[in-house]
């Protein structure tokens, strides 16, 4: 360092002065805004940091501070007077005090008077190791407390956490003439493409428990309770203590961290070289390999030695150095490397104010090394080529290939099944050694063997994190025993350590996900891509997808592609449930789109394949009308599809192909192509049970009927039950005209074109019948159950049907429309949303309608917004009341 510490004040600030003046325009501008600083300054002295004003609003106080405060501290630096740490620190302590003061008047200015509780502030990156960069932007994790979050009458909690996470983050980045605060990246939290920028903190907890990745670890190393309510933060922090610091040895953690570090390299290729452009941060031999170093090292051995879990980096490399597990004199090395990269990043963003590391190029070069005290950006570049060359030759030296694979040895074997937490070592011991041997058809091949030994320890790895590691073992026997093929999954699961988690849980937690995943294991695949876990995209979309594209592709090939696609994406929508990462309410729309696609371009398929035989009957197509949950277009896993079959155009014409049929007969014979098309098994596997019960005179009746025809049977002869599922009527399938006439028949009926009956009488009689004769299966048969989702549909369609009105096959909005019209409390749109979410996850996690296991309640609670299983329990208790007063009140 050319610029000594600990210089004499007197001397070093108003050269420091002079340089902020001569080569910084950003601190130049300070100058001029804040000559009492410079005045001190010029004199010798450094003033105290600065205080917020609190006659001024939080945001321009805050604002007012920080310029101050980036003064301040410049001039400190540049003359030596302070050290990196006396740096860094104050610079963080100013982020913790600015981010807590951000949130206390977010909270007050929505909830005046209201304790700042329940919302904090999790620092992460230098924030959280009191190491932040002089133009840093902070990367927090906003978490939440549902039952103690201060929020107005009858509002939501996550509503109203995202609400003051919001305004935390504009209090911090809004911009005027005062400058800004702090730039905020809220993308270090749990799946930030898909979750809101507040989660709550047991949500949170269960997603680092469950299925957080290695780098999420090492980001963790480095968190700290920052600001807002300090508690509840380290009550988060103390809960994922256990997902940072694993007891077995993590030598996975190198090969993640590495790889990591190799696609930052290729990203920021042209930063790697030192010279001008260098990216003193991503260039190799930069910081983040610094970082790196010491985070590898504290992920393998901190799990068994608290201290080495130390967040600052030059903290954690000497701790390292103390323990024995890196050299000393490396560790000083890179220390020193770390406060003269971390010093030249200083003076690169003083300049211009900007979260920069690269250095300039061309005469900016010059720049930064004079406002450094240094001759030239040569003489720069001369001091840090030992720098970066020492940094990079010690990170380099950390080779993946030292990743030992799972032992062979039976003492060892036995001691890290052990350590992962299987309970019966000897049988896992066993069992591997099976699939070492080759006994399943899958491992036969050397290949094979050589892709499951490399992928081995993520998979024990992964058992391990299983609530019952053994059983998921047994599981995971029975997947691969299943298995025709293996090298392709062994070499994705050893790439994506996450997904081998994902997996386990899926064996774990999931049945009939299970069941799925073992008899088409390439289901993993559709899991590599971020946009597995992003909701599905609009039926159009999804029908291309099933199309293929691929011409000559012939009825049968169709078929399977079909349910090969439709496999994958429900496959991917249940694990989102698994993984936490989709709102079940979303994951059963999507259901209902991936079912609706598939109807249309089997639909299409079919008839094209039967118009080839038979010809069209003129004037006329085929309508399929969806009632019930696909109807609503809101099915869970296990949904069958409620469908009527219909045409357009006279009973009485006949088909203008090579073997003609007569209209009836003609889509009878189509009717049931399509639903053997939509049911039948085929090598690709099954797709839907199709239940076409519903339709006119039921099973005695036609499967197929004209509009007309059932036009008049719904006027004239049709029960009250018909008369409700009717309600739920959607068109799915036909031309836009086709179904506009079935949905005109539609409304005509239920808007009053129908018999006059006793509809209140006649649907209390169904519902007890239906009680009698099909009972709940089980305490968690939250559709069957008294006060569960039957009932809420009774109720709505009750009253949908004695009033004329709140007519929409989706009952979240018919119900709304009822509510709106004082037909339904509203209490009724929340019950709807609740046992939806219950019925969907629990078709899922625990499809017999029994109590869960232990392991599998959290899931549920997360699944659907609550904090723990006896939340769960008890909401659907006061829910189900509620629904059984509205149902039983009239």
């Amino acid at each position: 360092m050319t610029v000594p510490h600990r210089a004499d004040p007197l001397f070093a600030l108003p050269d420091a002065v002079a340089r902020a003046r001569a080569y910084s325009p950003f601190l130049n501008m300070l100058l001029d805004r804040e000559p009492g600083i410079e005045e001190l300054a010029l004199h010798g002295r450094l003033g105290d940091l600065p205080a917020l004003d609190p006659d001024l609003p939080v945001g321009v106080a805050l604002r007012r501070a920080r310029r101050a405060l980036a003064l301040s501290v410049a001039l400190g630096d540049l003359a030596g007077i302070y050290d990196l740490t006396g740096v860094t620190r104050r610079l963080t302590d100013f982020a913790d005090r600015a981010l807590d003061r951000a949130i206390r008047a977010a909270i007050q200015e929505r909830t005046p008077g209201a304790d700042p509780v329940g919302f904090a502030a999790i620092a992460l990156g230098k924030q959280g190791s009191g190491e932040l960069n002089y133009s840093s932007d902070i990367d927090p994790i906003l978490i939440f407390d549902p039952l103690t979050l201060p929020r107005r009458a009858r509002e939501d909690a996550e509503e109203a956490a995202v609400r003051i996470g919001k305004r935390v983050v504009e209090l911090l980045q809004a911009r005027d003439g005062e400058g800004y605060v702090l730039r905020v990246d809220l993308r270090l939290r749990p799946s930030p493409e898909a979750t809101p920028i507040a989660i709550p903190v047991e949500g949170a907890i269960a997603y680092y428990e469950s299925q957080a990745l290695t780098w999420e670890r090492a980001a963790f190393i480095r968190a700290r309770a920052a600001a807002g309510d300090i508690a509840l933060g380290q009550h988060f922090l103390d809960a994922i203590r256990p997902f940072v610091w694993r007891r077995a040895l993590d030598f996975g953690a190198v090969g993640e961290i590495r790889d990591l570090t190799r696609r930052i390299r290729d990203h920021h290729a042209q930063g790697q070289a030192l010279g001008p452009g260098y990216d003193l941060k991503r260039g190799r031999g930069g910081i983040r390999e610094i970082e790196f170093f010491a985070q590898i090292h504290q992920l393998i051995h901190g799990g068994r030695d608290p201290a080495l879990r130390a967040p600052a980096t030059r903290d954690a490399l000497a701790r390292l150095a103390e323990a024995g597990r890196i050299d000393a004199a490396d560790a000083t090395a890179l220390a020193q490397a770390y406060e003269t990269l971390r010093t030249i990043e200083h003076r690169v963003q003083m300049i211009d104010d900007r979260q920069t590391h690269q250095l300039p190029l061309g005469d900016g070069l010059d720049r930064v090394a004079r406002f450094h005290g240094m001759a030239d950006g040569e003489a720069l570049i001369a001091m840090l080529a030992p720098v970066t060359q020492t940094v990079g030759r010690l990170y380099d030296a950390l080779d993946a290939d030292e990743r030992p694979r799972l032992p062979h040895d039976p003492v060892l074997l036995d001691a890290r099944l052990a350590a992962a937490g299987l309970r019966d070592t000897e049988a896992a011991a066993r069992r591997i050694a099976a699939w070492r041997g080759g006994d399943y058809a899958a491992l036969r091949s050397p290949a094979a063997r050589a892709a499951l030994d490399a992928v081995l320890p993520t998979l024990v790895e992964a058992l391990g994190e299983a609530p019952d590691p053994d059983a998921a073992l047994l599981k995971l026997d029975a997947l691969f025993e299943r298995m025709t093929s293996a090298i392709n999954i062994f070499r994705l699961l050893e790439a994506r350590p996450g997904l081998a988690s994902l997996t386990v849980a899926i064996l774990s937690h999931a049945a009939p996900l299970a069941t799925e995943l073992a008899r088409r294991p390439a289901l993993l695949d559709g899991l590599i891509d971020a946009s597995a876990f992003e909701p599905l995209p609009a039926v159009p979309c999804l029908e291309r997808a099933m199309r293929g594209g691929e011409d000559g592709q012939d009825y049968q090939d169709r078929l399977d592609h079909v349910r090969r696609v439709v496999g994958e994406l429900r496959f991917a929508l249940g694990a989102q449930i698994v993984a936490g990462r989709g709102d079940p309410m979303a994951v059963a729309g999507g259901y209902a789109r991936v079912a609706e696609a598939a109807i249309g371009v089997l639909g299409q398929a079919t008839v094209d394949a039967f118009v080839a035989a038979h010809g069209r009957v003129p004037d006329s197509e085929l309508v399929i009308l969806a009632l019930g949950r696909m109807g609503g277009a809101s099915l869970t896993h296990a949904s069958d599809l409620d469908l009527v079959y219909l045409f357009t155009g006279d009973f009485a014409a006949e088909s203008d192909g090579p073997k003609p049929l007569g209209a009836t007969l003609y889509y009878n014979r189509l009717a049931q192509r399509v639903t053997a098309a939509l049911s039948v098994p085929t090598q690709a596997g099954p797709l839907y049970p199709v239940d076409t019960r519903l339709r006119p005179s039921g099973t005695q009746g036609p499967l197929v009927v004209s509009v007309e025809s059932f036009a008049r049977y719904q006027r004239e002869e049709a029960w009250t039950w018909e008369h409700m599922a009717l309600t739920r009527a959607r068109p799915v399938f036909g031309s836009a005209a086709a179904r506009a006439a079935v949905v005109a028949v539609v409304d005509d009926v239920l808007n009053g074109h129908r018999p006059a009956r006793d509809v209140a009488a006649e649907a209390g009689e169904m519902r007890a019948e239906m009680a009698r004769h099909k009972p709940p299966q089980g305490p968690l048969d939250i559709k069957l159950l008294p006060g569960g989702l039957v009932d809420l549909e009774f109720a709505v369609h009750r009253a949908q049907l004695v009033a004329r009105t709140g007519f929409d096959p989706d009952l979240a909005r018919a119900i709304a429309m009822l509510v709106e019209e004082g037909l339904l409390p509203p209490a009724m749109i929340d019950a709807h949303a609740l046992l939806t979410r219950a019925l969907v996850t629990f078709r899922l996690l625990v499809p017999d309608g029994q109590e869960p296991a232990m392991a599998t309640r959290p899931l549920i609670a997360r699944a659907m917004g609550l904090p723990d299983w006896t939340a769960v329990v008890a909401t659907l208790e006061s829910t189900r009341q509620e629904v059984l007063h509205v149902w039983q009140g009239e």
